[in-house]
């Protein structure tokens, strides 16, 4: 008489046993299972944590990068503004005083160029 294992843990030739490898095989896969999910909860908070930290991070260098942008379109329009003071009170001088501002500068010419030759 011919005996065979089955899958399910029976044997074949009348008798009905309960086969201990088999429910050996079957606990360890039931544990790994246990594992397998409690592992994936775990990487699945610890990915949704990365990803607000990422986001936050992100959000916070927008918000600089934005505020540093905005302080350098107001530091080229102050420079703009001082430079468009300082012109027209350079032309207001020269209108004023013709004379003594082409005196001054052949005087700080002179000065310049005998400070050049040292």
């Amino acid at each position: 008489m011919e005996r065979t294992v089955a899958l399910g843990g029976n044997q074949n030739g009348g008798a009905s046993l309960t086969n201990p490898v088999g429910s050996k095989v079957q606990g360890a896969a039931q544990v790994a299972h246990e594992i397998t999910d409690k592992v994936a909860e775990q990487a699945t908070v610890q990915v949704e944590h990365s990803a607000k930290a990422v986001h936050r991070a992100v959000d916070r260098t927008a918000e600089t990068v934005s505020s540093a942008a905005e302080w350098a379109s107001g530091i080229s329009e102050q420079a703009r503004q001082a430079q468009t003071r300082l012109t027209e009170s350079a032309s207001a001088s020269i209108r004023a005083r013709p004379i003594t501002t082409v005196a001054g500068a052949l005087i700080v010419g002179y000065l310049v160029g005998r400070l050049a030759r040292l």
